[in-house]
């Protein structure tokens, strides 16, 4: 009985201390020191906080079945070490059925259960949007080493563009913002990207999205989100790429519908208009761009 009440009153403390922590974390340590967070305001996009609470929660799983672990080695280092004068083996256990069922259930169920909430929250994040269900619809083309943005039905239902160049890096190892590819995005809008290659493989990373999706040659991939802060994020291909690799650098800034339109008439003003699509690829060998050798013969003829 004695020993009972030491333990409600150890843990007595020990629960208010807790309760104390958790409920001074900051954003950051709320979302496993992710980045893109920031006290007080919503995430970049509505999938983020799916992704941070994931990662989170996989964590302390991992962390208790760790605790648990180091904790049953430590115990039985301690209580069944060999003492003075002891000789021989210990007395030896065939099997303990309890343990053994044990030890096979719970991590079956911890695998099942990982299993399940990452299937839940990858089926949500990579439902895509209709281009009718989307706001702003975009078609990005990576390149070595840099990117071209299409949007879709910009400009009295035209397309426009910008087409991007390779990260400008300084003597110093600094890199030229304003120089960079730079995705315009409007805040509280439904997002379709359109993820294509131009050329290898690449991939379409945006560090505060917390989600990146592979690029290849000849097969399109999308991408739908909902944005919801205003604010620059940096942006880099995630797929060894080839040389430059490390300078296929690009920005997305995510601004209100007034400024979004601004842009896409900034564009439209340069000239920047109608289709810059698959043709400029420069995998000119892909089916859908080439012609059959029998085409091209006639032609010459």
């Amino acid at each position: 009985m004695r020993s009972n009440r030491r333990l409600r009153w150890a843990a007595l403390p020990i629960g208010i201390a807790l309760t104390v922590m958790l409920a001074g974390c900051t954003q950051a340590e709320l979302h496993g020191y992710l980045p893109g967070f920031i006290e007080g305001e919503k995430a970049v996009t509505n999938h983020a906080d799916t992704v941070a609470t994931l990662w989170t929660s996989s964590w302390i799983v991992l962390l208790g079945v760790g605790l648990l672990t180091w904790g049953l080695i430590i115990w039985a280092i301690v209580v069944y070490r060999r003492r003075k004068g002891q000789t021989g083996l210990p007395p030896q256990l065939r099997y303990n059925m309890p343990i053994e069922i044990f030890y096979t259930v719970v991590p079956l169920i911890l695998v099942i259960g990982m299993f399940a909430f990452t299937a839940r929250d990858q089926t949500a994040i990579e439902t895509q949007y209709s281009d009718d269900e989307a706001d702003v619809v975009v078609e990005v083309y990576a390149k070595q080493w840099a990117w071209d943005f299409v949007y879709d039905d910009a400009v009295d239902g035209n397309q426009v563009w910008s087409a991007g160049v390779q990260a400008d890096e300084g003597d110093n190892g600094t890199i030229n913002q304003e120089k960079l590819p730079t995705l315009y995005l409007p805040v509280d809008s439904k997002v379709k990207i359109a993820l294509n290659s131009r050329d290898v493989a690449h991939s379409f990373w945006v560090i505060d999205f917390l989600y990146k999706k592979d690029m290849y040659p000849g097969k399109t991939n999308y991408m739908s989100f909902e944005t919801q802060r205003e604010g620059t994020y940096a942006g880099k291909c995630a797929e060894l790429c080839g040389e430059y690799h490390s300078l296929m650098l690009f920005n997305v800034k995510i601004v209100s519908q007034a400024e979004y339109d601004a842009h896409l008439a900034d564009l439209a003003a340069q000239g920047q208009v109608g289709d810059y699509g698959s043709e400029y690829d420069r995998n000119q060998n892909m089916p859908d761009n080439e012609k059959s050798s029998v085409d091209k013969r006639e032609e010459g003829e």
